[in-house]
């Protein structure tokens, strides 16, 4: 018989398995992604049009005041708010790149850390803003930005991390409007958004996603506290080159040891799966 060896962190493979019984396709995720961003954009946009077509004054009622108690309620609307069409139009292009990929790769965790990165920017604003009032979905495109970067960069997963050089490339000349270089910009609520979106990264950094499966070592020698416990398979026994192959007769190997019987072994328990292949007689 053929015995091959292979290898799986156990909490990586735990981590790895899908919570519930549903399978998730790339079209949940592509719906999933665009629906939730359309929901919000069209709100803006409805929003924009009431005021031109109505007369409605939603800028000077929905805004944010900093440390104003009649413009607290402030905190929920402004980012519905725009002054006008080329400030709704960058932050809708802006917003539909971002928030897209937020809700595509991170589908597990998007909405919380999305309703929290909402809310909790505004109420930096309010509290620490220069005065005025301050409208517009800005502060939530710098909070998708530097949560995506910053969140990408910080796990172990290859993918993830093309989507951080993918912000980067698009959007990495955002960080100078975070610095007060002109009046009618409000640089304290992209400032407020950027903070939350680093905060929020490193809150939800063992969530979601999961990192990158252990490369597998077909040939890889067993661990050196498998080889303890059964010397029968150690290294000077195999012929180097050539699978470890033993008579029809003998046994399969016993299973390994518990984790906290495996002398010189890894911190976390780790499991191993052993294949035993027969072949036929010659």
């Amino acid at each position: 018989m053929r015995l091959s060896r292979h290898y799986v962190s156990s909490r990586s493979a735990a981590r790895a398995l899908p919570r519930g019984s549903a399978h998730v396709t790339d079209y949940n995720r592509v719906f999933y992604a665009l629906w939730t961003t359309g929901v919000f954009l069209g709100v803006i946009w409805l929003a924009f049009w009431a005021e031109k077509i109505w007369g409605w004054e939603l800028r000077s009622v929905g805004g944010i005041r900093p440390r104003e108690l009649d413009h607290l309620s402030g905190i929920l609307t402004y980012p519905l708010l725009h002054g006008d069409w080329e400030h709704l139009w960058n932050n809708t292009a802006s917003f539909f790149t971002l928030n897209t990929l937020l809700f595509y790769f991170y589908r597990s965790i998007a909405l919380p850390v999305w309703v929290l990165m909402y809310v909790l920017s505004g109420c930096l604003l309010w509290l620490l803003g220069n005065p005025g009032n301050h409208i517009g979905a800005s502060g939530m495109i710098y909070a998708l930005a530097a949560f995506l970067f910053l969140s990408g960069w910080i796990r172990k997963n290859s993918i993830l991390k093309r989507v951080s050089l993918v912000v980067v490339f698009l959007y990495g000349g955002m960080v100078w409007w975070m610095l007060p270089v002109e009046e009618h910009i409000s640089w304290a609520g992209h400032s407020a958004g950027a903070i939350m979106g680093v905060t929020m990264a490193l809150i939800f950094r063992r969530k979601g996603p999961v990192d990158d499966p252990i490369p597998v070592e077909d040939d890889a020698p067993p661990p050196a506290w498998w080889l303890a416990a059964h010397p029968e398979f150690a290294p000077e026994t195999l012929v180097e080159g050539e699978p470890f192959t033993a008579s029809s007769n003998d046994s399969p190997p016993s299973p390994p040891l518990p984790s906290d019987e495996k002398p010189g072994g890894p911190p976390f328990s780790t499991q191993v799966n052993w294949v035993v292949k027969r072949e036929n007689p010659a």
